[in-house]
């Protein structure tokens, strides 16, 4: 059943999005803000196509940690389904994606109209800056500024170290972190085919306030998000992350349900 659902479901998410890339390109003319209030009501009916075909709801906690200002949302990353969640989990979000994207046919200009903030990965200290230099003007718009600190999809269990260009956006911008923890690697798994029915639990973590060294906020960061993940996914029956320097679990505690 779950085959037949996530295939039902992944058919019907794939045509409803290539008829919307091409149905609203007249969005491109609209004014930014205009343009992604549309952007919004087509990722609310692929909230519709989740809950009704494969059973994937979702739970906010910690909206009340969001501060009023600008700030850099730390998301953890486990999945496709949180990118097409931040524009209605927070208010006109700057979301740092990898340059290529931007240069996708029609997907990339609307990306580019909603003014995202590309940074290309192999350019090393040229791409700090650009990061910086990018993120500057979005931030004195007051709009939040996503980051998925550990650079890419990690899915729930598996450790990867955080990347650099948190700290540097934090230590440059002055502005607040506010981690973002979830589990929705449990039911939108990555690389999968199969989506799993259930609750993804996002949770606001109180921020991280400006003026702290850069490697003490980041480590901070660190340890409240990935406690944070850890406790919603095992929670919903998940593996917990294992760091480098902890030991295996004994082997009949490493049993977990399979998530793809």
């Amino acid at each position: 059943m779950i085959w037949i659902r996530s295939l039902a479901f992944n058919i019907a998410f794939h045509l409803w999005t290539a008829l919307m890339c091409f149905a609203l390109l007249w969005m491109l003319l609209l004014p930014r803000p205009q343009m992604v209030g549309v952007v919004k009501w087509y990722l609310r009916s692929v909230g519709w196509l989740e809950r009704t075909l494969v059973g994937i709801r979702y739970e906010v906690r910690g909206r009340e940690n969001l501060p009023d200002g600008p700030f850099l949302l730390a998301a953890k990353h486990q999945s496709a389904w949180e990118t097409m969640k931040l524009h209605l989990l927070v208010k006109d979000p700057a979301i740092i994606l990898k340059r290529e994207l931007m240069w996708i046919p029609i997907w990339g200009w609307y990306a580019a109209k909603a003014k995202m903030i590309p940074v290309d990965r192999g350019a090393g200290g040229a791409a700090i800056k650009s990061l910086i230099r990018n993120s500057r003007p979005v931030r004195d718009e007051g709009r939040p500024i996503v980051i998925f600190p550990q650079g890419t999809r990690v899915a729930p269990g598996t450790y990867r170290p955080y990347r650099i260009g948190v700290g540097v956006l934090y230590e440059s911008l002055g502005i607040p972190i506010v981690p973002m923890a979830l589990n929705a690697g449990l039911y939108w798994p990555r690389h999968s085919f199969l989506k799993r029915p259930g609750t993804v639990v996002v949770e606001f973590l109180p921020p991280i306030l400006p003026g702290q060294p850069r490697a003490e906020a980041m480590r901070d960061l660190e340890e409240r998000l990935e406690a944070a993940s850890d406790r919603l996914v095992t929670a919903a029956g998940g593996p917990p992350t294992l760091r480098p320097s902890q030991p295996e679990p004994a082997a009949d505690k490493r049993t977990a349900p399979a998530v793809s």
